[in-house]
């Protein structure tokens, strides 16, 4: 094999080599595709390594092995090409086309007579690159790109080995060199999958054969770089099908995409890489679907950015076990058990033993599972017929999942991040393997669980530790700005803060939006109308999928029967984020079940808004009560629509002229009663009696109403009309409170020993709540560190912007908490 050529100053004038897969050369458009990329790159000299079109070989592998007539399909076939020669207008193409498919008519007749060798099929079985190749040639040139065209078995020598086709490098590379004296043109197309023996017959490379010959080329012709064109972003962390998160890896080491290979993952056969390895050969895995995505790097390097760089699952796996107490101390029972299975042709994927030697497990194809199990139950018939060995216990329906990455390497805590990722997901894990490199972890689970599996361990080491998927119940004005401001900060949250909100179902009372992704469109309303019917459980098990680590409701519905779910929710895992007051001031017992499965299962349940919208109350009373400060005495103006009524009335104009503006500005709620009666108020005392430890329920408080008994009854209209009734009594209070220097205003108060109430009371000029604006609230914590100077959050206590910024930093919290306890 060549070795790297010295250092030059001069510009590299080594060729680019370009493999193309058939999905990229299946029609004339896709050729054109291909023209472009190949004229856009730029390089002095490229070799293109071509596959044949899409779904052409296995066409001629099935007419290679079937005894019917092959005129029709081998007419579908000729169709297909001579469409690409009509897009080149290559006449000549045309005519060469329609005589080699006549050949190759010739061929399948030879097949199916009796002494059809290898050699022959291989003849056929490569005959579609030979096809594609001048077709990629055809369409260069008219493109006005000159270009040589290289059949592989002119210089190709192979010889066949138990571990597949091996290359006889001084043979290949002397036939390379005069082929390149005869040819100098810089740009050469080659068929890709077939070369010869040292005999001259005819062979191919096995599946993914392309792949292999455009490493052997990139190697014999010095290449620079190396670049295999498909239908993926590069290579992705998991296979897409199974796992929606997976991403495409900018960079991997070698080992690493050797790794993957070995385990199913759609990257790169391992014997593509053995040559670029040993020469140090950057290979690059790119989209010729997307050829702005600049895909994926494998080179010698080693990035460390992340533990695990992918996943890749092994299908169609059988668990073998051999166990019993007879194995105990016993030298030479591993020996035995691979003498068997290799015996017996029994390729074996991965190896499990117990440190106590008790029992031996290894996983194997499940088409050898039979096979293997026979081998195993006769060399080890005595120890089986005396009882020193229960058996031989095969298991069926058996996927690998290996977790793969350079960064393993002495980082502790990897195999507990996956067990406990796919523990997460409710899965079993049936046996686990780490090799000594420490560079891949392999776990055996059942076939039903595999996706499972895949995406938990994707999302324990590929996702954000605080990527959360959210369900929103209620897109009310509180629901609506919250999504708005969600989809506002999603992208900066990602970037700067790595904190992932994927909102992944939206319900109102009667439709539910469910999407897999969790990119909100804009459009998300439209969804939601037209989704299927509510159904809170699907709700819940959507949001709460086994492959994403965190999952948070956010109810902005003010439903009591919404609040009855809020326990069943947090124990199953799933954090809980209201601006509601129907949980927190609701029956008594049901808060407290609500906390209780809170603390068992770790969920968090966050309702701040539910007191002061966005302003800081609950936090700020959490963290007076847990760095131990003794709570004296809240006071509170809870009530927007009450704090700008008494900030406004100075005796000059009737508190019923006040109030008929305040409800024509929107203050209120469509019966002002609502607000008057002081209940609203009330439950906001009872959330903050309870968070500072008192068992407060509403009936507990006394609640002052503004509204006499005889106009409760009213219709809302009738009531509306008769507001003057209120005027007098307002007006005597106040004037009572000003003969005394006081300040009317509405207050909820709850002192050390628990005792609440709510209504107007009477507030000097030093007191903060006599200096409000507008409508704002204001909360006042007298506590032991705080007498002589309360603790007062004041702000807009209203409004569906500031309340929904307050349930978006319960949010935050959240994640921020996930942060420091993943």
């Amino acid at each position: 094999m060549p070795s790297p050529p010295a250092d030059s100053a001069q510009p590299d004038q080594r060729p680019c080599v370009h493999k193309f897969g058939g999905s990229s050369l299946a029609n004339a458009a896709r050729l054109t595709r291909v023209s472009s990329i190949l004229r856009d790159a730029g390089e002095p000299a490229q070799l293109i390594v071509v596959s044949a079109l899409q779904g052409v070989t296995n066409a001629l592998v099935a007419l290679s092995e079937t005894p019917d007539d092959p005129t029709t399909a081998l007419a579908d076939l000729l169709l297909r090409h001579l469409a690409l020669a009509e897009a080149s207008a290559d006449t000549m193409l045309h005519d060469w086309l329609r005589r080699d498919f006549d050949a190759c008519a010739m061929l399948l007749a030879q097949a199916r007579g009796a002494d059809c060798d290898e050699a022959l099929r291989a003849r056929i079985h490569g005959r579609g690159e030979i096809w594609s190749a001048r077709c990629l040639q055809s369409r260069l040139r008219h493109d006005g790109r000159d270009c040589a065209l290289l059949d592989a078995r002119d210089v190709l020598t192979v010889h066949r080995h138990e571990l597949g086709a091996q290359v006889d490098w001084p043979r290949s590379q002397a036939a390379w060199a005069a082929w390149r004296a005869r040819n100098p043109n810089p740009h050469v197309v080659i068929t890709g999958f077939i070369a010869c023996e040292a005999s001259g017959a005819d062979t191919t490379l096995g599946r993914n054969g392309s792949d292999y010959s455009a490493a052997i080329f990139a190697v014999l012709s010095d290449a620079r770089e190396l670049t295999l064109w498909g239908d993926t972003d590069g290579v992705l962390s998991a296979d897409p099908r199974r796992v929606g998160e997976a991403m495409s890896l900018p960079q991997l080491s070698y080992a690493e995409a050797c790794e993957l290979a070995y385990f199913g993952a759609r990257v790169i056969h391992p014997q593509t890489l053995l040559p670029a390895m040993r020469r140090a050969l950057p290979i690059r895995i790119r989209n010729s679907f997307n050829p702005a995505h600049p895909g994926t790097r494998i080179d010698h390097e080693q990035s460390g950015m992340t533990a695990v760089k992918g996943l890749s699952a092994m299908p169609g796996m059988a668990l073998l076990n051999l166990e019993g107490a007879g194995m105990l101390g016993v030298p030479g029972t591993a020996e035995r058990v691979f003498g068997a299975l290799r015996a017996a042709g029994v390729s074996v994927s991965m190896i499990s033993q117990g440190s106590s030697e008790h029992s031996i497990c290894c996983v194997i194809r499940d088409a050898d599972a039979e096979r293997a199990a026979h081998a195993l139950r006769l060399a080890f018939a005595d120890e089986i017929g005396d009882g020193r060995i229960q058996g031989v216990t095969l298991t069926r329906d058996i996927e690998v999942i290996a977790a793969v990455g350079d960064g393993m390497i002495g980082q502790p805590g990897v195999a507990a991040r996956l067990l406990s990722g796919i523990a997460r997901a409710q899965v079993n894990v049936r046996a686990i393997a780490q090799g000594a490199s420490e560079r891949s972890i392999s776990v055996a689970v059942g076939a039903n669980d595999t996706t499972r599996a895949l995406r938990a361990a994707h999302a324990a080491f590929l996702l954000s530790g605080q990527t959360l998927s959210i369900g929103i119940i209620g897109p009310g004005q509180i629901g609506t700005a919250l999504l708005e401001q969600l989809r506002a900060a999603r992208d900066r949250l990602r970037h700067e803060h790595a904190i992932d909100l994927r909102v992944r179902a939206i319900a109102n009372s009667r439709r539910q939006w469910l999407d897999a992704g969790g990119d909100l469109p804009a459009d998300w309303r439209a969804r939601v109308d037209s989704g299927a019917s509510a159904d809170l459980a699907a709700f819940a098990a959507h949001v709460h999928p086994g492959h994403l680590p965190h999952a948070v409701i956010i109810d902005c519905s003010a439903s009591d029967t919404l609040a009855d779910r809020y326990a069943g929710w947090l124990q199953a895992g799933i954090h809980v984020i209201t601006p509601s007051k129907r949980a927190a001031s609701g029956p008594l017992a049901r808060w407290q079940g609500i906390c209780m499965a809170a603390a068992r299962s770790g969920a968090q349940m966050r309702y701040e808004a539910s007191v002061g919208a966005g302003l800081p109350v609950i936090q700020t009373l959490r963290d007076l009560i847990d760095t131990g400060d003794a709570l004296r005495a809240i006071d509170g103006v809870l009530s927007g629509t009450l704090s700008w009524l008494f900030n406004q009335y100075d005796g000059s104009r009737p508190f019923s002229a006040l109030l008929r503006e305040a409800h024509a500005r929107g203050y209120t709620e469509p019966d002002p009663r609502d607000d008057l009666a002081g209940m609203d108020v009330a439950r906001k005392l009872v959330i903050l009696a309870r968070e500072a430890g008192c068992a407060l329920d509403i009936g507990q408080i006394a609640v002052e109403s503004l509204v006499p008994p005889a106009l409760m009854a009213l219709p809302r209209a009738d009531f509306l009309a008769r507001l003057q009734e209120l005027d007098a009594n307002i007006a005597t209070r106040h004037a009572q409170a000003r003969a005394r220097g006081c300040n009317l205003r509405h207050l909820a108060r709850l002192d050390a020993h628990g005792h609440a109430e709510v209504g107007l009371a009477e507030v000097p000029d030093s007191h903060a709540a006599a200096h409000l604006r507008a409508t704002d609230n204001l909360v006042q914590f007298t506590t032991r560190r705080y007498c002589d100077n309360p603790l007062v959050v004041q702000g807009p206590g209203a409004g569906p912007e500031v309340t929904a910024a307050g349930v978006f930093a319960d949010l935050l919290r959240v994640a921020g908490n996930l942060r420091r306890n993943p």
